[in-house]
């Protein structure tokens, strides 16, 4: 039996949908994507915020920051993933198909929330290398950032650069695409040596904040 084919238009004209109800990531999402922080011990493996092992290769770094809305006030729930190339700029994914050495012991992604007290988050990863772009330009060392919180209805992608980089900075395809210098400094995380270690330090804005801190460029992604 031919049945006809489905057609939005009635003999009165379009047929009218209501609108569904709109939906955030949130309240739940710690326990959906990182459980333990939570309190809730139910996953074999646990992503966290350490992306390497022993022998990994390149300079250790830790990535720190607090995201703010558009008060100023610390958006103490947010959940933080990360994604970035090897020290020799290859990335752990079997489409990074570029003629570069591999890491094995290096995860290359990783996923904290931040601290329900202080706001921050944070990882322990390496400093990427360069990783080439359209056309085959380098790009500077970078790690892509994507946000997840109560009030954001999908991720928030942008990303990472490094402030001792200066120079690859300049000539980034990505970085010299935003138009002013104020929107680009959005990005670059400040270097800072504690405990021995080197830090490397993002605070995150949602919009302009009252303190005058001028909000991130985020990617349509």
């Amino acid at each position: 039996m031919n049945r006809p084919a489905f057609s939005p238009l009635s003999s009165f004209g379009p047929v009218r949908y209501p609108e569904t109800a709109s939906q955030t990531g949130g309240p739940y999402v710690h326990i959906g994507l990182a459980p333990k922080q939570a309190g809730f011990d139910i996953f074999e493996n646990n992503f966290g915020h350490v992306l390497v092992a022993p022998d990994t290769r390149g300079e250790r770094i830790a990535i720190e920051g607090r995201v703010f809305d558009g008060s100023g006030s610390l958006v103490r729930d947010v959940l933080v993933e990360i994604w970035q190339a090897n020290a020799d700029g290859k990335y752990a994914h079997p489409g990074d198909r570029q003629d570069l050495p591999a890491d094995p012991s290096f995860r290359g992604w990783g996923r904290a929330g931040a601290d329900f007290e202080t706001g921050v988050f944070r990882f322990e990863t390496i400093k990427p290398g360069r990783v080439a772009g359209t056309g085959g330009a380098l790009q500077a060392p970078h790690v892509c950032l994507v946000l997840f919180a109560r009030g954001i209805n999908s991720g928030l992608h942008t990303r990472l650069y490094f402030d001792d980089e200066a120079e690859a900075n300049r000539r980034d395809p990505v970085l010299t695409g935003i138009e002013w210098e104020v929107r680009r400094s959005t990005l670059v995380a400040s270097r800072s040596e504690r405990d021995g270690g080197v830090v490397y330090t993002l605070d995150i804005r949602l919009q302009d904040t009252p303190d005058g801190g001028r909000e991130t460029v985020f990617f349509d992604i």
